[in-house]
């Protein structure tokens, strides 16, 4: 009952996305679990030392850097909502430090790698055509996935060269998609989605083989698979197109506000990181084609 009654504060009093919600109400799970090994049944019946205990076992136990920071921050909005909301008079997350972000730079794949993943899949079948367009679509815009899986048909202007996307905190941008994508979603349009409906309607872009519309974890276990027949050596994953697309369009010489007006960031600083990436590139091709690098 306090995860629900928490969750529904965060979709309708703070109107987060669903996405930031259900990872929210798994580090509360992942709490409570730990608690009640410890004989603790409520939330509110834990204090600091408790806390910071519970913090420093997810580091024992492997968690990465970055869970770690995730679970402060969702810790620290449950327990500012149990304040809020006159459960607690004391804070037991007030003064408990998250861990510094690492210095983590995205894996961005070369436009040689991209020509070669996007013409991995076999455009003599229904789901091959699917895919190509999926995938053009993705390096063409730098759509996050979640994005691609809510486009709607009615989310397209291809006459324009142009689609519509709600990005996070429910923010509409509007983003231009270039020919050779527009020419892959028309084919896919005409063709495979036609066959994929099967005589339903759905309102969604993508579809899968039922008709109904693709799931996130669908898309990625797609692109790992085309990935390992393209022979690509690196970590890749949905972000990797979005991260390619602005590294991209910066190395050719984009001005900084565009990209993040494009990938709709809010804030310039987490653009920034893509002139890092270019920075990094940079070196790379110095070092590799200088005689006295």
């Amino acid at each position: 009952m306090a995860i629900a009654d928490f969750t529904h504060y965060l979709t309708v009093e703070q109107g987060l996305a669903r996405n930031s919600v259900t990872s929210y109400a798994q580090e509360l799970r992942e709490l409570a679990a730990y608690l009640q090994h410890r004989q603790i049944n409520d939330f509110k019946a834990c204090d600091r030392s408790q806390l910071m205990a519970y913090l420093a076992t997810l580091t024992q136990q492997g968690k990465s850097r970055n869970s770690v920071i995730h679970a402060v921050s969702a810790l620290r909005k449950y327990y500012r909502y149990l304040m809020e909301t006159h459960q607690l008079t004391e804070n037991p997350m007030a003064n408990v430090a998250a861990p510094k972000h690492a210095e983590h730079l995205p894996a961005v794949l070369t436009v040689a790698e991209v020509t070669r993943l996007l013409a991995t899949p076999d455009v003599t079948t229904k789901y091959g055509v699917r895919d190509r367009a999926m995938l053009e679509v993705l390096y063409a815009t730098g759509l996050r996935v979640s994005e691609l899986v809510h486009l709607k048909l009615s989310d397209l202007h291809l006459e324009m060269g142009l689609l519509q996307t709600l990005g996070k905190g429910g923010k509409e941008r509007i983003v231009p998609i270039g020919d050779v994508a527009c020419d892959w979603v028309t084919r896919y349009l005409k063709t495979s989605r036609l066959v994929l409906l099967k005589r339903r309607t759905s309102p969604y872009l993508f579809l899968n083989a039922h008709g109904g519309g693709l799931t996130r974890q669908a898309i990625w276990q797609k692109i790992k698979h085309y990935v390992a027949l393209a022979d690509i050596k690196k970590d890749v994953t949905p972000h990797t197109l979005r991260h390619s697309f602005a590294t991209h369009i910066l190395e050719n010489g984009a001005d900084l506000r565009v990209v993040q007006e494009l990938l709709g960031h809010a804030d310039i600083t987490t653009t920034q990181i893509y002139t890092h990436i270019s920075k990094q590139r940079l070196a790379a091709v110095y070092d590799r084609y200088h005689p006295r690098a």
